[in-house]
């Protein structure tokens, strides 16, 4: 009986945990399923079609790929997460080559993803300047998780007129 009560006594806490962070929780889920899929778009280009652009002036398939890990760093630093000390956020558009871009996104998925659970409940309404527009933390978590979605379709795109089928609609 003891530990009946103490299985209930857990998950009342840990369903209590979850509705307090329903928000970050559901942003998390649905940024992990986006971030999935950009990995498996960058990994299913060719090293030599990450110089590959739409036209002169657009980024490139490397440029999206790298903007995607600078602005989940940036976004994330205007809340409150500076990047780890190994990212120079100046650097980041000099990073070149499949596997190295592919492995500077990853990091900067499990940072962002990460961050977004240490946003507390009490914080979501807080207002950040974010550069481009003042939103509250809520907002901010919001762009991270959209931003990731806009250049999933950009690199769809990218991955179509290349003759790359994105590996989930095989």
């Amino acid at each position: 009986m003891k530990k009946v009560l103490a299985i209930c006594a857990l998950l009342t806490v840990g369903l209590n945990y979850a509705q307090e962070n329903l928000a970050q929780s559901t942003i998390k889920a649905v940024l992990t399923g986006n971030q999935a899929q950009v990995v498996q778009l960058a990994e299913a280009f060719a090293e030599d079609q990450y110089d590959w652009r739409p036209a002169e002036g657009v980024s490139s398939v490397g440029e999206a790929l790298m903007h995607v890990a600078g602005a989940n760093y940036y976004l994330a630093s205007k809340m409150g997460f500076p990047p780890p000390e190994d990212v120079d956020m100046m650097s980041l558009g000099k990073i070149t080559g499949k596997e190295n871009i592919i492995s500077a996104l990853k990091k900067s998925n499990e940072f962002v993803l990460e961050k977004i659970m240490m946003v507390d409940n009490s914080e979501l309404n807080e207002e950040v300047d974010f550069g481009f527009a003042k939103m509250n933390k809520m907002g901010g978590l919001l762009a991270i998780m959209e931003h990731n979605g806009e250049h999933k379709g950009q690199l769809i795109a990218y991955a179509r007129s290349n003759g790359v089928v994105p590996p989930w609609s095989k």
